[in-house]
């Protein structure tokens, strides 16, 4: 199948991208990677008239930490994340995440902020920005916001994001002293989407588990002075109150177990990472 047809900009700059995205607004989509996008658009599960292309644009291409987050542009690679020298140290549970995030051809093309924008609850970055509690900063000519990723995910494919705006950066904490961070998920390829993903921070006093795949949005669930001996009690509540049902990849029964045993696998390896 193909998709509908459409114009296309290439953007070569910010203000050409916000410029046509204002004149446009509902009209119009961004593209960057094209790795979910363009297959939504084949299959024509999405429409659009006009397509504006902003993988060029250099000063959206960059990584960076600044004022205690790791700062990624809206046209940096997602490979180009996964390789750079200081993630494991700066931000660990994207340095854990990122290996399962499709294969390395789509990690090739696509984009950090594109997956982020297309909000899928098996995707492995929507749910890093979750547990780390990070931020999404949107921009359009009349001016720029930032939104934490907790109020950006509002539903199944969908974000807070308004028709003349378009995602500029996104922003993961860094590393917290004496915190371990974790990640898992099950699927029935290494590649494949998460049937559930699993992304934890355990430090001293508290333990957070983010889940994705179950829910229609990431959910992230704090537990403070948690000890080992109520841990599978907790997990077992969590999974429950997740509500997750069943398709064609898993039963509901089988996510909750999944919840409760990665879970516990899950924390458990981030309390070893605490330093």
């Amino acid at each position: 199948m193909k998709p509908k047809q459409f114009d296309f900009v290439r953007a070569e700059s910010l203000g050409e991208a916000l410029a046509v995205l204002a004149e446009h607004g509902e009209d119009a989509r961004i593209l960057a990677g094209g790795q979910s996008q363009v297959a939504m658009l084949n299959f024509r599960l999405i429409e659009t008239k006009l397509l504006i292309d902003i993988v060029r644009i250099d000063e959206l291409n960059y990584i960076r930490v600044d004022n205690g987050a790791l700062e990624v542009g809206a046209a940096t690679r997602q490979a180009d994340l996964k390789d750079w020298p200081e993630l494991a140290e700066t931000v660990p549970l994207l340095h854990a995440a990122l290996p399962h995030l499709g294969h390395f051809q789509t990690r090739n093309q696509g984009t950090v902020c594109g997956s982020i924008a297309h909000s899928d609850p098996s995707s492995e970055l929507p749910l890093c920005l979750a547990t780390l509690e990070g931020e999404v900063v949107l921009q359009s000519q009349g001016g720029r916001r930032t939104v934490k990723a907790g109020d950006f995910q509002v539903d199944l494919l969908t974000t807070a994001k308004r028709s003349d705006e378009m995602i500029t950066a996104v922003r993961f904490p860094l590393k917290a002293p004496g915190t371990g961070y974790a990640f898992d998920e099950m699927n029935r390829r290494r590649g494949d989407f998460a049937i559930v993903s699993l992304a934890a921070a355990a430090s001293e006093n508290s333990v957070r588990l983010g889940v994705g795949g179950v829910a229609a949005t990431p959910t992230v669930r704090d537990w403070p002075g948690l000890d080992d001996a109520g841990l599978d009690d907790a997990l077992n509540a969590f999974a429950w109150d997740l509500g997750g049902g069943d398709d064609i990849h898993a039963s509901g029964q089988y996510r909750r177990e999944l919840v409760r045993r990665l879970g516990r696998r899950t924390i458990m390896e981030a309390k070893k990472c605490r330093s």
